[in-house]
């Protein structure tokens, strides 16, 4: 929530884009994931306190979100580079801002199925 709380100061509305589940899986993290099915993660972070809108993405990457939207602000985790962030570019080339907020670890679900494991050994 962090990341979502600052994301939505940085702006006039926070619009997050979600994977489908079908783009979740191309992206190899393995063939269970993930956990939580796609209308479930979407109402969920819509619910919280900071997010004005979600919308569900079926290609591998939020490009063609992004550029339908055309963001004024877009905000990733640190745990990516500017300069590999998708649609970057674009929001750029239109005069907007590409922020990456400091990463917060130990909060992904790689890391919680990690711990999970850890504690059933």
């Amino acid at each position: 929530m962090a990341y979502l709380d600052e994301a939505r100061r940085l702006g006039d509305a926070l619009v997050v884009g979600i994977n489908t589940d079908a783009s979740a899986r191309r992206l190899g993290k393995g063939a269970r994931r993930p956990f939580v099915e796609e209308d479930d993660r979407a109402l969920i972070v819509a619910a919280l306190e900071s997010v004005d809108a979600v919308s569900l993405f079926r290609e591998d990457t939020p490009l063609e979100l992004i550029r339908a939207l055309r963001p004024d602000v877009l905000v990733k985790g640190g745990d990516y580079a500017a300069a590999h962030v998708v649609g970057a570019r674009e929001v750029e080339a239109e005069g907007g801002d590409v922020i990456i907020l400091p990463f917060v670890g130990a909060y992904s679900t790689t890391d919680l199925l990690e711990r999970i494991r850890e504690a059933g050994k």
